[in-house]
């Protein structure tokens, strides 16, 4: 199921910033075409997409709210317009329970854009919904070019929320665990030559938590360690080019620990790499690039919240 992605091609939602731009980068330096799909570029990614606009390989943007499923259909068009088969699929998309989409500020509050009458959060729309309804549109695209015999890829992002509790950020928590329980559910799609893999990254120095200062009270840089975007995108290239992963990033001489790549596997990335396992896996852990070890000031948040009159019930907290 390993796949050279030189000269292939790859669909990746949230690829404007962050782990996904980073993926996206290294995929276009290995000679994959990209197609980037987001509500906007950052500058990155804007020259990304302009540096590489022609010859072999190219980067193309397509403007696109995945909450919209008509918009991610058209993603799947443009890119087989102008690519003419997609290989790899990563439904990266995400937010960090921000305060327009929270489960302390419910409805009805006043940082909250989740309409009262809306019957939706925006949060499960981007962070599940969106996966799930763009790996339905991966699957029919894989099976109309099944006769090739080309191997085919679909990548999620979990994260290591997918396992442990917050308080902090009680819907987020929930959609990695559905994360995580998509991807095992799809691992026998390998029968048909699709593989479905996730990583499940640590604490990721990206903009959902550099530039959003109540998240980023929750990290103590004294005894926390970041893990960087890129070394999140080498796993996820290794998780499309190899049958096996190393558990050292960056590990090309094959002496540590090599965890089997098949459907359903996912790998957590923090300074190391370890394999989740979907039943008695010790957790996270405390293992470095793991830890924000400062929940206490937004868990108190939280709870100052919950004890303002009329918490839950429409007012304008």
């Amino acid at each position: 199921m390993a796949l050279s992605v030189k000269g292939r091609t790859a669909i990746i939602t949230g690829a404007g910033s962050g782990i996904n731009f980073a993926y996206a980068k290294l995929l276009i330096e290995n000679g994959c075409n990209v197609l980037i799909a987001d509500l906007a570029l950052r500058p990155e990614a804007k020259t990304l997409v302009e540096t590489y606009s022609t010859g072999s390989p190219r980067a193309i943007f397509q403007q696109t709210d995945v909450c919209e499923w008509l918009q991610l259909e058209r993603m799947f068009e443009v890119a087989e317009r102008e690519f003419g088969e997609v290989d790899i699929v990563c439904p990266g998309a995400g937010v960090y329970e921000p305060h327009w989409s929270n489960f302390w500020r419910p409805p009805g509050s006043a940082p909250s854009k989740d309409a009262r009458d809306g019957g939706r959060y925006a949060l499960v729309d981007i962070n599940i919904t969106h996966p799930i309804r763009t790996s339905q549109l991966a699957i029919a695209h894989f099976l109309k070019h099944r006769g090739n015999g080309r191997p085919k890829h679909l990548i999620h992002i979990s994260s290591i929320a997918g396992q442990n509790p917050a308080m902090a950020a009680p819907i987020y928590v929930a959609t990695k665990h559905a994360i995580n329980g998509l991807v095992r559910s799809l691992s026998k799609l390998d029968r048909l030559g699709i593989r479905v893999t996730a990583v499940a990254p640590g604490v990721i120095k990206t903009p959902l938590w550099t530039e959003h200062p109540e998240k980023l009270k929750m990290v103590d840089d004294s005894a926390d360690e970041w893990v960087t975007p890129e070394e999140v995108a080498e796993v996820m290239l290794a998780l499309v080019q190899q049958d096996q992963v190393s558990e050292i990033i960056g590990d090309r001489s094959g002496k540590g620990h090599q965890y089997k790549v098949v459907g359903g596997t996912i790998l957590e990335v923090s300074k190391t790499v370890r394999e989740v396992t979907a039943f008695n896996d010790p957790g996270p852990g405390d293992r470095p690039g793991n830890t924000a070890s400062d929940h206490g000031a937004v868990e108190e948040e939280s709870f100052g919240l919950l004890l303002q009159e009329g918490w839950g019930l429409g007012a304008k907290l």
